[in-house]
């Protein structure tokens, strides 16, 4: 009795492991089996399986044409019956998908991220006036902010002033203003205070979900 025991490592390897070795055992058969009209009703109790093994599918649309899909592809493209909808191909199961166009945007200063260089062309774009030089203001805050974060050491004003007047091309020039930016101090502060916040809500939360209830 010992000498028939079965080790998943020594049996063949699952095509589509989430339905489990017996329903592969009832496609080898099929596709074994001879009689053509047989075969067509062992791939129709085969499908009724597949679909009471996943009734979390059945509103999904296409339900079927998935069922019908996998099926085939479990048989290695091997089973001869009568589908509803088209077969599948394995060179089409095999083709490689086209690779993804992501925006390569390689910033001088990483540090600051994509966004700011965002806002500093909407910044551009504005009318002068009070409007645009509080937003020059928030956005060389923002800077100095995200600097800080990168590195925890304390950092000038004409440091940020001068990278703005670079990623602006010139043209946001805020040390010719001599006006200060926000104290670092106050800067780790807001941030801080957000993280302690979150801290608390996450402890209330947890605390809320331990409670008995009755």
């Amino acid at each position: 009795m010992i000498d028939q025991l079965e080790y998943n490592t020594e049996r063949k390897r699952l095509i589509i492991p989430e339905y489990g070795r017996h329903i592969q055992k009832m496609i080898n058969i099929a596709v074994a089996t001879e009689d053509p009209v047989e075969r067509n009703k062992q791939a129709k109790a085969i499908i009724g399986v597949m679909g009471n093994l996943q009734p979390h599918l059945r509103d999904v649309p296409d339900f079927q044409h998935k069922l019908w899909d996998q099926l085939f592809i479990m048989s290695d493209f091997r089973l001869d019956v009568d589908s509803p909808f088209p077969k599948p191909s394995r060179e089409l199961l095999e083709e490689r998908p086209e690779p993804l166009e992501y925006p390569q945007n390689f910033p001088k200063y990483r540090f600051y991220g994509n966004n700011i260089k965002r806002m500093i062309d909407v910044a551009n774009k504005w009318e002068e006036g009070d409007m645009k030089e509080a937003l020059e203001f928030a956005i060389a805050n923002h800077m100095k902010k995200c600097y800080l974060n990168w590195n925890k050491d304390t950092v000038e004003d004409y440091v940020i002033f001068k990278h703005l007047l670079e990623l602006s091309n010139g043209k946001i020039d805020l040390a010719a203003k001599n006006e200060d930016l926000s104290d670092a101090s106050n800067l780790l502060k807001q941030k801080k205070k957000f993280s302690h916040n979150n801290k608390n809500q996450q402890r209330n939360n947890k605390n809320r979900n331990n409670r008995k209830r009755y």
